[in-house]
């Protein structure tokens, strides 16, 4: 089975790819489901509660990613040393898990897994993908989808700031998707290149 990994800026719209490349006949490997996952793992949340309390923990008794994030998204030195501890915590767990869902695929015959992670280089999980993808989309557009998600400028901002550059991601993509107009001409794209994988 080929994977195949997504690389782009925050809400530049791979997942939108995936979901589009899925509708073909691809597999996706969430990372953001792995993560969820992950989260509810019992050595995690014990970890977690060591480290931070109550503070990142829901009426529910379990992680909640809002609260999570302010600890890990803080201004620095405490955020980005609480994320990096989250980081060796979460990213050997969801790298495992993102191995079984492909193994999964490709036991049920799956011809291509869509890796859809917005840390794939920074956790190594780019040594999974035969390709990369880079879905390109302008700051502009990619900040007023972030906003539409209840996001705020800052919150932006701090995402992006911890991912590698998107010169680096273009300069290791061997296909580029523009994801600057409509998701109809989008998906004209990720037609066109899943034809020169699988020709008719």
């Amino acid at each position: 089975m080929r994977v195949i990994g997504l690389l782009g800026g925050v809400a530049s719209g791979k997942s939108l790819v995936a979901r589009q490349l899925a509708a073909l006949g691809a597999g996706v490997l969430d990372a953001d489901r792995a993560g969820h996952e992950v989260l509810r793992l019992p050595q995690v949340e014990a970890a977690a509660r060591g480290r931070w309390g109550a503070a990142p923990f829901g009426p529910d008794g379990h992680i909640d990613r809002a609260r999570l994030s302010r600890i890990v998204f803080a201004e620095p030195p405490g955020g980005p040393r609480e994320r990096q501890y989250l980081e060796q915590l979460t990213h050997p767990e969801i790298g495992r898990l993102l191995q079984q869902q492909a193994a999964a695929l490709e036991a049920a015959g799956t011809p291509l897994a869509v890796l859809d992670a917005p840390l794939i280089l920074e956790a190594g999980w780019d040594t999974l993908c035969e390709r990369f993808v880079f879905v390109d989309a302008p700051r502009a557009a990619r900040l007023a989808r972030a906003l539409g998600r209840g996001w705020t400028e800052e919150d932006f901002a701090v995402r992006e700031g911890v991912q590698e550059s998107l010169d680096l991601k273009r300069s290791r993509a061997d296909v580029m998707i523009d994801n600057s107009g409509s998701p109809q001409r989008t998906n004209a794209q990720v037609e066109h290149f899943w034809h020169s994988l699988f020709p008719r």
